[in-house]
């Protein structure tokens, strides 16, 4: 009310204001009640807000604008706020933010029939006891003005950490998907000993080139069905939420680069910065460490 009449004041008068609104209004303010709500001081909870408002704001920003009620809660109390989840609700809506929402799923698998193809080692079971033990990878596309951006992801089912990624303008196996292998592998020390690595049926990672590589790092080749998510879940997943996250919100897109640039930031932010609702709201990489700490402390009391 108070924020009403003071938007209007100078052209209608806070007599007029409170007089005309008080009968269509039911407990709108008197012209005296807003003179003495304007001399009293802010409530602690008023400056709370405007502390707040803008934090959240800055901090909605820095999140790539994605973050709804649920995980800016988590971030504000990672931030050392105290602060309750419907208070956040309350103040993302002062402050005009909210999360984002995903799209539905475009197909992009090809598949090559003439292909002997691996059995599916995972049927739908996207779990994990530790890291490095099975891995999951897609492929995505996104639109620009010079062509079209293919986009290659390899991520560790275990702490959801995207351990290989690559962007080009074809998709040629050689060169989208064999580039994220390797930059995985090489994350790995170059040994991929006993790694499930779990695809669709696109001839993209059912080529030669790709699962002969696939075998020489010693990884074990596992395969879904084409066109059916279920069999992929967790890949298909994270193209969705990298479609929601940066590509949608990010763009037009110019230039292959220039989506190359920019998913290099998404996928540093989305490994050490991104709260994962699967992880009880951590990120990936304190996931692993937790684990790599929790080993060396059965290690240790072991001796």
């Amino acid at each position: 009310m108070i924020t009403f009449i003071d938007a209007y004041r100078d052209r209608f008068g806070v007599e007029f204001l409170c007089r005309t609104l008080g009968q269509a209004v039911r407990g709108f303010l008197t012209s005296r009640g807003y003179r003495a709500a304007k001399s009293r001081p802010p409530s602690a909870r008023q400056l709370k807000d405007e502390l707040l408002i803008p934090e959240i704001q800055r901090l909605h920003t820095e999140n790539y604008g994605v973050y709804g009620r649920r995980k800016m809660h988590a971030l504000l109390q990672r931030e050392g706020w105290d602060i309750g989840r419907d208070q956040t609700h309350r103040l993302m809506k002062l402050a005009g933010v909210e999360g984002v929402r995903r799209s539905k799923k475009a197909f992009t698998t090809r598949p090559d029939p003439a292909l002997a193809l691996p059995g599916d080692l995972v049927e739908r079971r996207f779990t994990a006891d530790r890291p490095n033990q099975l891995w999951v990878c897609d492929i995505t596309y996104v639109a620009t003005w010079s062509g079209f951006a293919y986009v290659s992801f390899i991520v560790d089912v275990f702490s959801r950490r995207i351990v290989g990624w690559n962007v080009a303008a074809t998709l040629k196996a050689d060169v989208l998907p064999l580039q994220a292998l390797e930059m995985a592998a090489w994350h790995n020390g170059g040994d991929l000993d006993g790694v499930i690595h779990h695809s669709d049926h696109g001839s993209n990672y059912m080529a030669l080139v790709y699962t002969g590589r696939v075998q020489e790092l010693g990884a074990i080749p596992s395969t879904g069905t084409v066109g059916d998510s279920f069999d992929n879940a967790m890949a298909e997943a994270v193209n969705a939420l990298y479609k929601a996250e940066l590509i949608r919100q990010r763009g037009p897109w110019k230039t292959v680069e220039e989506v190359e640039l920019a998913t290099l930031e998404y996928v540093w932010w989305w490994n050490n910065k991104r709260l994962h609702g699967e992880l009880d709201l951590r990120t990936p990489l304190e996931v692993e460490a937790a684990y790599y700490t929790e080993q060396e402390s059965l290690l240790t009391s072991a001796r």
